[in-house]
């Protein structure tokens, strides 16, 4: 089978992370994806890797994970010819996506009304930080605000009760909001292969925030009771706790099915008298008891390297995974064999795949993000212009 999306026209004029996202998934699977960049520095989010506390490198990694695949035209849109070159382009294009506030869509001439007049078969993706409707429609947001705090999952994963509400990690809603952008878009182009007609689609960062959330969300729209998150040494449920080993290192249990379990864990921690003690026998005794078994696991798990009840957690069948480090990443076999991580294009370093394959597609090899305009001259041929009239864009500082 061929690339799914082989000869599949896009426009990415997104910026940061969550709409070019969706613009990479489609590339990912063949589609020619154009990235549009103000020239100069180009897109900000190139800049992440020298703001305060972010990892330091010399390489743009989040440029490089988000706008792989994809050509790049470095475009002044603020000016008419930058505004006339992107609708040549509009025209012939299938998807145009963009997470450009509303207003400024407006003032750029890259709002959904003036561009369906374009083309009819256009695929118009919207990504908003709150949604396109209501007060606030209008307000800047970025997945540390509206996908993490506005939705409550900032307030639901912080340690216990009684610590500051946990922070996120760049990118970590825009990628899975991402995601929803690009299911809308393949939606639609199935819906223009019966109708022969473009459409508007589009997702949030706040939508998907709440759906991340969604169980405890329901929960709360149920008029459910709460109970205050305890600190890890006194959890619910000492099966499904996390413990510290001796070289510093943690690991998760996440054990459904104690009665049957509950035995074999003992048995691996060197344990085996709590088997048959009475205070640990019924699972509504286990978890009345829960601080005096965690204890008493903590004692264990501290005699033995991680990655020694790696082996013997594994050869018992039980449920559980490594706390893993930043560090561990490159190194995990599984993320290799399962084709998590893959190969840049004549390159060793490693990308992460997208999340999902479908049996006989293949995908692209992932090709290095573009530097600022690094296409623009292709793409201008390629859209009508002759040598003259991309040297004229270019003196005027229109496209670099």
């Amino acid at each position: 089978m061929s690339k799914i999306f082989e000869g599949l026209k896009v426009i990415d004029c997104g910026s940061f992370i969550a709409a070019p996202t969706a613009a990479t998934l489609l590339a990912d699977f063949g589609a020619d994806v154009i990235k549009i960049e103000p020239p100069g520095a180009g897109d900000a989010f190139r800049m992440v890797p020298k703001l305060p506390g972010m990892p330091q490198s010399h390489h743009p990694y989040g440029w490089l994970l988000d706008n792989r695949n994809k050509r790049g035209l470095a475009l002044d849109l603020a000016k008419r010819e930058g505004q006339a070159a992107l609708h040549r382009l509009v025209a012939n294009a299938d998807v145009f996506i963009t997470n450009y506030p509303l207003v400024v869509r407006r003032k750029l001439a890259i709002d959904h009304g003036q561009l369906a007049l374009m083309n009819e078969r256009l695929i118009y993706a919207s990504f908003t930080g709150y949604g396109e409707t209501g007060a606030e429609a209008g307000k800047p947001g970025f997945d540390v605000t509206a996908y993490w705090a506005r939705s409550g999952l900032m307030d639901m994963v912080r340690s216990d009760a009684n610590t500051p509400p946990a922070r996120a990690l760049a990118g970590m809603g825009d990628h899975p909001s991402g995601v929803s952008l690009f299911a809308a878009i393949a939606m639609a182009l199935y819906q223009r292969e019966r109708t022969g007609h473009g459409a508007l689609v589009g997702s949030s960062l706040l939508a998907n925030g709440i759906w991340s959330n969604g169980i405890m969300a329901q929960a709360a729209l149920c008029g459910a009771t709460f109970t205050p998150r305890p600190p890890r040494e006194k959890l619910f449920n000492a099966l499904g706790c996390y413990y510290r080993c001796r070289d510093g290192r943690w690991l998760l249990l996440a054990i459904v099915n104690e009665q049957r379990d509950f035995p074999v864990v003992a048995k691996c921690l060197g344990l085996d008298n709590l088997i048959d003690d009475p205070r640990f026998t019924k699972q509504t005794d286990r978890f009345a008891r829960s601080a005096e078994l965690i204890a008493l696991f903590d004692e264990a798990f501290a005699k033995r390297d991680r990655d020694e009840w790696r082996v013997l957690l594994d050869e018992a069948g039980i449920v559980f995974e490594c706390v893993a480090e930043m560090g561990d990443l490159s190194a995990d076999r599984q993320l290799l064999d399962a084709g998590v991580l893959v190969p840049f294009e004549n390159d060793a370093m490693l990308t992460i795949d997208s999340p999902f394959f479908v049996a006989g597609a293949d995908k692209v090899k992932p090709r290095k993000a573009p530097a600022v305009g690094e296409h623009s001259n292709e793409i201008l041929r390629e859209a009508g212009y002759d040598e003259a009239a991309i040297a004229k864009l270019h003196q005027s500082r229109v496209v670099a």
